[in-house]
């Protein structure tokens, strides 16, 4: 289906109704939750983490993923499964829906989303962000509402996906930079001084060997270090993102061609002063470990937006193919295997 009937779909979106599309998508998402795939059963390892997590901020105790119900897990697994899926969906046919149909179904709100314009209106803001909700709508958005956005998409084997998947946002008007591409910080920092630039970074997972290790609803995950690395080097606040599905009702929804759209959360800024006095390393990891205690907050508000199917914490990884694993997450890595 990948490398021939998405991108086929993709390219003829115009042709094929969305319902339809949505519907595809959804049956296989049920499947996939029915047979329990390996996918599956990672994504329920990940929200085992969170909603223990949650439980323990609500009760004052410790997270403990054992006592999280087979059959609660299951239950927010396939709502997951059918978000991860929808988002397949709405990208593959992005390109047959009109712009009053997309600023319908994406909306921006949050703490941080007024000091994020005024940032841009004069400058430009670096903001971190993960696998949530629809990032292709939250770019789509920025553009309209914050600023130009420039960020980066993972380059797949599979150029023929890779190129669909770079079309579409492009189409959306989000400039793209491939993962690999040379000098690829040194182009971010560039973009960040130009001004009115707005640079998303999805960095709830690092894909290479290299990753910054944080603490994050009651474990230990591993992260990209982009967004803090920006901050850092640049000295501009950061800011946090995060994307919930929600019901469209009334006018809106007529106007979305949809009953389903999404809010985008904006935190921030963080104060990044504060760790202006750490060498540069110790620098990146608590700006790291800052947005994340943010982010963390905002996937437990709505944990079935959350695509991860991926491993992430540290008990779910190999440590022997990762670079400059800290000895401390080392020792806490063989504790939890002992």
């Amino acid at each position: 289906m990948t490398n021939g009937l998405m991108p086929w779909v993709a390219s003829h979106a115009h042709l094929v109704p969305e319902p339809l599309v949505r519907a595809g998508f959804l049956a296989a998402a049920d499947v996939a939750w029915l047979l329990r795939v390996g996918s599956v059963r990672q994504l329920e390892r990940n929200l085992a983490h969170v909603l223990a997590w949650r439980d323990a901020q609500c009760t004052g105790g410790e997270a403990d993923v054992d006592v999280i119900s087979r059959r609660r897990l299951r239950a927010m697994s396939r709502r997951g499964m059918r978000s991860y899926f929808t988002y397949f969906s709405e990208a593959l046919t992005v390109k047959g829906r009109t712009r009053e149909q997309l600023t319908a179904r994406i909306r921006g709100t949050g703490d941080g989303l007024a000091s994020l314009k005024a940032q841009t209106g004069h400058g430009s803001a670096p903001v971190a962000m993960g696998h949530q909700g629809n990032w292709d709508y939250d770019g789509f958005w920025a553009r309209l509402e914050v600023a130009p956005v420039t960020t980066v998409a993972e380059r797949l084997a599979d150029e023929r996906t890779l190129r669909m998947f770079v079309d579409i946002r492009e189409s959306l008007g989000i400039n793209i930079l491939l993962t690999g591409t040379p000098h690829l910080t040194e182009r971010l920092e560039e973009a960040l001084g130009r001004p009115h630039t707005v640079v998303p970074l999805l960095a709830d997972r690092d894909l290479g060997r290299n990753g910054e290790f944080v603490d994050a609803f009651g474990s230990t995950i591993r992260v990209a270090r982009g967004p803090a690395t920006l901050a850092y080097d640049t000295g501009l606040p950061l800011y946090v993102a995060n994307t919930y599905r929600e019901r469209l009702h009334g006018e809106r929804r007529k106007r979305a061609g949809s009953a389903h759209g999404y809010v985008c959360r904006i935190s921030g800024p963080l104060d990044i002063d504060r760790f202006r006095g750490l060498e540069r390393e110790a620098g990146i990891h608590a700006i790291t470990q800052a947005w994340v205690d943010t982010w963390a907050r905002g996937i437990a508000d709505a944990p079935q937006d959350w695509h991860m199917l991926q491993p992430l914490f540290l008990a779910d990884l190999d440590l022997s193919r990762l670079h400059a694993v800290p000895e401390e997450v080392r020792r806490r890595w063989e504790q939890e295997h002992a």
